[in-house]
């Protein structure tokens, strides 16, 4: 089970872009994630008359280590690490670490 999905809202916790809070756009592999609005680079694109593409410069959002991002606790309105429990009925679900509330209800 993964600790960070997509759709889940995090807070960026080093780099450029510490304190940044987004929304996870997609997980690449294992370790790196993408998220709305941090790690943004300028690239540059060539024009693709094929695909419609106008050339120039854009703005693309680059991937995150996992450990360089902490899921947002609206509670403590902060981010927090994750934990996974095994519930009676044998379902895993993730959890805060500091409060063990459950994150997808």
């Amino acid at each position: 089970m993964r600790k960070i999905k997509k759709g889940d809202e995090v807070v960026v916790t080093t780099g450029k872009d510490k304190g940044k809070r987004g929304t996870v756009l997609r997980v690449i592999d294992a370790e790196h994630v993408v998220v709305e609005g941090a790690n943004v680079a300028k690239k540059h694109v060539r024009p693709n008359p094929m695909k419609g593409l106008a050339g120039g410069i854009v703005d693309r959002e680059m991937p995150l280590h996992l450990s360089n991002v902490a899921i947002f606790n609206p509670s403590t309105k902060k981010g927090d690490r994750v934990g996974i429990k095994v519930l009676d009925d044998g379902r895993r679900v993730r959890v805060f670490r500091s409060s063990g509330e459950m994150i997808d209800v």
